[in-house]
């Protein structure tokens, strides 16, 4: 079994879109007005409409509703990371800060209130975690 992507359902595809495309450095591919996905080398964040939603069955999701996941990103420099997207972050809940686990984090909202953790391994047991990971 292979992990194929996260998707985020919103009622605003192209404000959610054009936010990841500035935070991960990617252009999304865009099969229907209504879906996209941003794929980079280890995993693929898709954007549904709403509108999709039903396709699921009724209120599988809701858009703009998560309070329990959060949508994490390894990078090679969290302080750089900061600096770059500290002109359109509106939401920051943790500026760049050290955790218990080897890691440099920091946590901010997407527009729709969903969370993202940027870090970097910075320990050496962390470094050793991700070491053989794409």
């Amino acid at each position: 079994m292979n992990f194929s992507s996260v998707r985020i359902i919103t009622d605003d595809v192209d404000r959610l879109v054009e936010f990841y495309e500035k935070v991960l450095e990617v252009t999304a591919e865009r099969p229907a007005p209504v879906f996209a996905e941003l794929v980079v080398p280890s995993c693929t964040l898709a954007i549904g409409h709403s509108q999709t939603a039903q396709l699921f069955g009724t209120d599988a999701v809701l858009s703009a509703n998560n309070r329990t996941v959060i949508i994490e990103f390894r990078v090679d420099d969290v302080e750089a990371e900061y600096e770059r997207l500290k002109s359109f972050v509106d939401h920051w809940v943790k500026e760049p800060t050290m955790m218990p686990w080897g890691n440099r984090s920091m946590l901010f909202r997407d527009p729709d209130g969903n969370l993202l953790n940027l870090f970097e391994p910075v320990t050496e047991d962390a470094i050793k975690r991700f070491k053989d990971r794409h």
